[in-house]
């Protein structure tokens, strides 16, 4: 992936029009099929593996008729790139010169995206012959692929491009293909913004006459930091190095301001902006710096409501499938009570102060929704932020957020000597005092928070992952965490929850408990494992000093990390571990997903401890005793715009290695 361009391939590198497979650009399929043969057969592939997030290698043996010995003479490597290029290179082993008769068979339908994902391709075009190439015409796009060098002949109506290779001893010859668009002047401009699983949409992308492949050099510069890591695990290394440069393929310019960079959703579904995946992804990658989040903060910003009304401060997003118990749920919502909680944490990174000047008054605007949200008079039981507004019901998670946004919103407010920050903190300490009376359920095996209140204010008390944002409370000052919804008590047993095997599989945390009504191991609200979620539950658990479990979450991630070659999907089936088990993949889920690779950056950093205050000019360094990684050493973070390297001990203790001039350490 290098957004707005990809590649989905088989490992046998041969596109053969089937499936998912081909060059995409600006969520248009520009060929969905290349097929290679050589003297009339395809070669005998032997590997295929991504080499970066943008990259592909395939590579295999040929077989020539009457060739003797068991060992092949002649291989071919297929290099394939996002951007729509692919060299084919012929390597020659033989004592002999070879004469290869190559065939390269290509297709399209110009399918949107969204289409084919959903299992609904287009029909087959017909090519034209076009320069080195051909050329294949829809309403207003057409496909073009050339070739270097040019082939001997050219087929438009099956498609085919023909060489007549000849190898000398010892020699290589390349085929270097380049598919590309063009759009038609005064053709459709532009695209919605998101693939979505109910509709079909395209990659928005600036409209260009005609599109070439795009240049590696041509790419948006990564916004954060060359970090690296190395630990006993050295399945964590994997894991970071593998989601990093995920994120980097799933890395997109703003249109209306192309400074400003934001993470995709993922592949297939989200390959445009999600507004509350972005927000999540920029905040658990703070560590790496604020340049990520700060673009995604000026972008969502000029998607804010700004016309009075209820929704004024809103940030807009889309609907999402809540699970069997209860309706959808609004993401627009938790990225509005998002936004003032990761602008106030990016502060306490080192965001410069005129950057968060800049986004003051969009962080305001959501704090005003949330006051106005949560007014008893808007019929809200007791002054609970419901989701979707207005009615509810009343989510836990969504609290929590609201909570978070409240505290840190006044943190932000104190800094700057704008609005009423008092307000808001009295606001939070009596939605605590609400929550813990409304919301937790006692029992005998020692209670759990309700999952939600419907609207005429019943709690609904089935157990589900989203119940871990009661431990995400947010970074103040002085490597504070603020107070969370919950007692000190009241958290332990939902860490105990969390930590059984109702809610553990060993792989990462259930979405939903096996022992509730409705739970299904491949239900993406239901009981699949999203690894976003587990991650925040693992940080929580950890800050909270529950690093067993922390830990027994963590192990389980990289165990699932590994099996998926490093390359988390968004979520997989909440099967229970055994010792011969694998994590089953959910057939619909984003891979690479932003919240999954930005999640595993995440819960591989927080076992550091790392809390800043760099207005203060301090940081604090508090991993946990349990280390349950064994001894880990971070190089190139960032803190206070400055290069930042730790370094904790198997016994869990940190060592700063490298900081910013006049960062005192605190203990």
């Amino acid at each position: 992936m290098a957004l707005p361009a990809l590649a989905v391939s088989p490992e046998s590198g041969q596109l053969t029009g089937q499936g998912m497979g081909g060059f995409y650009r600006d969520g248009r399929r520009v060929l969905s099929r290349c097929e290679l043969l050589v003297a009339g057969e395809e070669p005998l592939m032997v590997q295929g593996r991504l080499t970066a997030a943008d990259r592909a290698r395939f590579l295999g043996t040929i077989r020539r008729t009457g060739e003797r010995g068991p060992d092949p003479e002649l291989q071919v490597e297929r290099l394939r790139s996002a951007d729509g290029t692919e060299r084919i290179t012929f390597r020659s082993s033989a004592t002999r010169p070879v004469r290869l008769p190559v065939e390269i068979r290509l297709g399209t339908d110009l399918a949107e995206l969204g289409s084919v994902a959903a299992g609904l391709p287009g029909p087959g075009l017909r090519a034209a012959v076009h320069g080195s190439g051909l050329r294949w015409s829809g309403p207003g796009v057409h496909a073009v692929v050339s070739a270097t060098p040019g082939p001997a002949d050219v087929l438009a109506s099956t498609g085919l491009l023909r060489w007549e290779l000849d190898l000398p001893p010892g020699a290589c010859r390349t085929i270097e293909l380049r598919a590309g668009l063009e759009h038609d002047r005064g053709g459709p401009a532009g695209a919605p913004a998101n693939h979505r699983r109910s509709g079909i949409a395209r990659i928005p992308g600036p409209r260009t006459e005609p599109v070439a492949p795009r240049k590696r050099g041509d790419r948006p510069p990564r916004p954060w930091t060359a970090a690296q890591l190395e630990c006993d695990d050295q399945r964590a290394e994997a894991l970071m190095a593998g989601s990093l440069d995920d994120l980097h393929g799933l890395l997109m310019r703003d249109p209306a301001a192309t400074a400003d960079l934001y993470v995709a959703g993922g592949f297939p579904w989200r390959c445009g902006l999600a507004p509350v995946e972005a927000l999540w992804a920029a905040r658990m990658l703070l560590p790496l710096g604020t340049r990520l989040t700060a673009g995604t903060l000026r972008m969502l910003a000029r998607t804010q409501r700004a016309t009075p009304g209820a929704d004024f401060g809103l940030i807009p997003g889309p609907l999402r499938d809540a699970g069997p118990h209860v309706p959808p749920s609004c993401t627009g919502i938790e990225a509005t009570l998002l936004f003032p909680a990761v602008l106030a944490e990016a502060r306490r990174w080192g965001l410069p102060d005129r950057e968060t000047e800049r986004l003051l008054p969009a962080a305001e605007r959501c704090l005003r929704w949330l006051r106005l949200a949560t007014d008893p008079q808007g019929g809200g039981p007791r002054g609970y932020v419901p989701d979707p507004a207005p009615g509810g019901p009343y989510r836990c998670d969504i609290q929590a957020h609201a909570h978070r946004a409240a505290l840190l919103g006044a943190d932000l407010l104190d800094a700057s000597g704008h609005g009423d920050a008092a307000a808001l903190r009295d606001w939070a300490d009596d939605l605590r005092i609400r929550f813990r009376q409304d919301f937790w359920l006692d029992d005998a095996a020692g209670g759990r928070p309700a999952a939600l209140l419907t609207a005429d204010g019943r709690p609904v008390r089935h157990l589900a992952s989203t119940a871990a944002s009661l431990l995400d409370t947010g970074l103040l000052g002085g490597g504070a965490l603020a107070p969370g919804l919950l007692d000190a008590a009241q958290t332990g047993q939902l860490a105990g929850l969390l930590g059984s095997p109702a809610m553990n599989t060993g792989w990462g945390l259930r979405g939903l408990s096996a022992k509730e009504p409705g739970y299904n191991p491949f239900g993406h609200r239901s009981g699949a494992v999203r690894v976003h979620e587990t991650a925040i539950a693992a940080a929580g658990l950890a800050a909270a000093g529950h690093e067993r479990t922390a830990g027994a979450l963590t192990t389980g991630v990289l165990a699932a990390a590994a099996s998926f070659g490093y390359r988390l999907p968004e979520m997989y089936a909440g099967e229970q571990r055994t010792a011969d088990a694998a994590p089953v993949p959910h057939p619909s889920a984003c891979r690479p997903a932003a919240v999954a690779a930005a999640g595993a950056v995440h819960i591989l950093i927080a076992f550091a401890g790392l809390r800043p205050d760099v207005p203060a000019g301090t940081m604090s360094v508090r991993p946990p005793a349990a280390a349950p990684l064994g001894a880990l050493q971070l190089t190139g973070l960032s803190v206070a715009e400055q290069p930042f390297a730790v370094r904790i001990s198997r016994l869990g203790m940190g060592v700063v290695e490298t900081a910013a001039d006049g960062l005192q350490l605190l203990p």
